[in-house]
């Protein structure tokens, strides 16, 4: 099964992802992991990519697709897997789309997990506290949640009108989340 899992920052996505992923027996891949990655590991592209999450803004695109393209056509992906992170705007869906007909693998489902903006800045703050990310100061989270909003959650309506919007209230346990969205997948 081919999932992407949307939703705005501190919503749940990687738990969600790794839960899905666990469950169904596919790689979640997330975006934001691989960034972060580059980041510890002061690659080039991490040193890049620093500079505009230093900001809050969000990796430029061009960056963003060509890990994607690579990380799908992996043979671990042949089976499927589930994207976190990916797409954020109309640009990426049109290069997700790209590269998903040049690998032959169609989109089954995307997943949207909704939250209210307090839950959402309670929960970064608490995840700051905790991983002392320094991207997650009340700022920075505030600026990422207007960009989602201005630029990512306008394509929950993409998918829901080709068919294959699940949306999800992610305001419960992390369990019964997930068992609404196991459901919804069948």
């Amino acid at each position: 099964m081919r999932l992407l899992i949307m939703g705005p920052q501190g919503v749940g996505k990687g738990t969600q992802a790794a839960l899905i992923s666990k469950n169904l027996g596919i790689p979640a891949i997330s975006t934001g992991d691989i960034f972060r990655y580059n980041l510890k590991n002061e690659t080039p592209l991490g040193l890049e990519a620093k500079a505009y999450i230093d900001k809050g803004l969000l990796v430029p695109d061009e960056l963003t697709n060509k890990i994607v393209k690579d990380r799908l056509a992996k043979d671990d992906a042949s089976n499927g897997w589930i994207l976190d992170g990916y797409p954020r705007n109309d640009s990426q869906v049109a290069a997700l789309d790209s590269i998903l007909e040049e690998l032959g693998t169609p989109l089954d489902h995307a997943i949207a997990l909704n939250a209210e903006r307090s839950v959402l800045m309670d929960r970064m703050k608490k995840r700051a506290e905790i991983e002392g990310r320094a991207d997650d100061t009340p700022e920075i989270i505030a600026k990422r949640l207007d960009v989602y909003e201005h630029e990512t959650a306008p394509l929950i309506d993409i998918y829901r009108k080709r068919g294959v919007l699940v949306e999800i209230d992610s305001t419960g346990g992390i369990e019964s989340i997930s068992e609404h969205i196991l459901d919804a997948l069948k």
